[in-house]
């Protein structure tokens, strides 16, 4: 197994600008489509644009849900990123109830009424946990956000970080384990994303 971290193509995302903020912090990162390719890395990286159910699917077909479960129970670093938090958790009601991967126990929903969507730009995160992704920053630090939905954790240990948005809190740094994930975008996240992404690096490194 090398190490290095696969991103998961399939279909959606901004793949090849994850790879270089990746890279610029020392990684190696395979973009690939294929689940045998991409269990020869150490580290997984699941980003994610796009309507929840319909990102479920294309999964699905490419056999990757089963692949990040199995590398899940194995104890492989895996990383979501916006789109890819909300995968993690158990449900979503974006267009319909659709199933996720189930790695968290949260579900997603839009945001209520009267906020604009989707809420995009820079916001804070505040950290609620000693989290390994979050080692070298302050709680508080800005982080790029665009999205629609959010998720909100039952299992409140598994919330690594959350943020305010008008009247609604959410959840928006995930952490079980070997599992992480986060609402923002570190690679449009200039110094702050790109130290996270190091901190990934890192533990992948070490696993």
């Amino acid at each position: 197994m090398k190490t290095r971290i696969g991103i998961l193509d399939y279909g959606r995302g901004n793949l090849r600008s994850v790879a270089k903020a990746l890279e610029a912090v020392g990684a190696e990162a395979l973009i690939s489509d294929s689940p045998r390719a991409l269990d020869a890395c150490k580290g997984l990286l699941v980003p994610g644009v796009g309507a929840f159910g319909d990102c479920m699917a294309s999964l699905k077909r490419r056999g990757m849900v089963t692949f990040l479960k199995k590398a899940a129970k194995e104890g492989r670093p895996m990383l979501g990123v916006c789109l890819g938090e909300q995968l993690f958790c158990e449900s979503s009601s974006e267009f319909g109830r659709h199933e996720g991967l189930g790695f968290f126990d949260g579900k997603v929903a839009r945001f209520k009424k009267g906020l604009k969507v989707p809420h995009m730009g820079w916001n804070q995160v505040r950290f609620t946990a000693d989290c390994p992704l979050l080692r070298g920053l302050k709680t508080g630090s800005e982080f790029y956000f665009v999205h629609s939905y959010r998720v909100r954790l039952r299992d409140r240990s598994a919330a690594a970080g959350t943020t305010r948005y008008g009247s609604e809190s959410f959840d928006s740094v995930l952490w079980k384990g070997n599992l992480f994930a986060t609402q923002f975008h570190p690679e449009k996240s200039q110094r702050a994303g790109l130290r996270l992404y190091k901190n990934y690096w890192d533990l992948v490194q070490a696993a």
